[in-house]
């Protein structure tokens, strides 16, 4: 009596574990969704870059007391117009004061200004348009009116009213220039809320009984961030060019405190007699740190628009 014995055909999974081996190998290779990963592929090599001039921006601005190698306030008659050398690395001024400490002192007032500025804009914007979008209706059509005033007024002519009015001063001009900026970040901001807004997730809310501001703060206002801080980033770059204009004019910051539209702007007679350093190197400051401003918001703005967390 023989026996049989079935054999079943082998199943060919060489397919199904190429498969599965390159998927655990991209997740090897791609790391975590979250984190330092995510930051990578978002903003991309030249971002990271962009970053790291701005964390050397920020480090500068905080330990500026001992970075600096000189008072940027000391000058001498004898030391005036040097040219860049191992003891003063971007030169001196027309009144002998060391151009690379100046530097370093200016970007405390260059920062402060524009941080005013958003701060102050992102929290007007923010408040008008979480209103109108709530309520709607006649709160929302009469803050669509005050910001199409708003909109009538540009920003550099809000700023030098109000220092014609108050006194050249950064703190006047940030103010002024933050009521300018309200109206482009309240409109931008509006519109993804409104989105939000009409969502059956918060009429769900409302039929559990949760008060309008909890469903906007826990709700509505988590799902703007986004934009709400890319609109942040890229005010920044133009607030800081805004205020260096002004101070540029004599509006803003006044001497001798080291700022770096006010060095262009003391630096432009040097500059005509071939004494270049003191406007180049401020100017080259401005604008490294705004394009590395507007690169980074730009990135982190124009990858996650589209797309919505809760």
């Amino acid at each position: 009596m023989s026996r049989q014995t079935s054999m079943e055909p082998p199943v060919n999974t060489v397919g199904q574990d190429t498969v599965s081996v390159q998927a655990v190998r991209r997740q090897r290779l791609e790391g975590p969704v979250s984190g330092w990963n995510r930051m990578r592929r978002r903003l991309g090599t030249l971002g990271l870059v962009c970053v790291g001039v701005l964390a050397v921006v920020v480090l500068t601005t905080i330990f500026a007391p001992l970075i600096a190698p000189y008072d940027p306030y000391a000058g001498s008659v004898v030391d005036r117009h040097l040219p860049p050398s191992p003891e003063h690395w971007f030169g001196t001024d027309q009144s002998g004061r060391d151009i690379f400490s100046r530097i370093i002192w200016g970007a405390r007032t260059s920062l402060i200004g524009p941080t005013v500025v958003v701060l102050v804009a992102a929290a007007a914007a923010v408040t008008l348009a979480l209103t109108a979008v709530w309520f709607g209706g006649r709160v929302d059509a009469f803050i669509g009116r005050i910001l199409d005033i708003l909109f009538a007024f540009p920003n550099m002519l809000l700023a030098i009213l109000a220092v014609a009015i108050f006194g050249p001063s950064l703190l006047t001009a940030s103010i002024a220039l933050a009521i300018g900026f309200t109206p482009y970040s309240a409109r931008v901001i509006r519109s993804v809320a409104l989105r939000e807004r009409n969502l059956p997730y918060v009429a769900s809310a409302q039929l559990q009984g949760i008060s309008g501001f909890l469903i906007t703060v826990r709700h509505i206002l988590p799902n703007v961030r986004t934009q709400i801080f890319t609109g942040m980033t890229i005010n920044f770059g133009y607030a800081m060019i805004d205020l260096a204009a002004l101070s540029f004019l004599g509006l803003g910051v006044q001497p001798p405190t080291p700022d770096w539209g006010l060095m262009v702007s003391n630096g432009q007679a040097s500059l005509l007699q071939g004494y270049w350093e003191q406007s180049v190197f401020a100017g080259l400051a401005i604008v490294i740190t705004v394009a590395a401003l507007g690169y980074v918001g730009e990135q982190l703005g124009g990858r996650r628009a589209a797309g919505r967390t809760r």
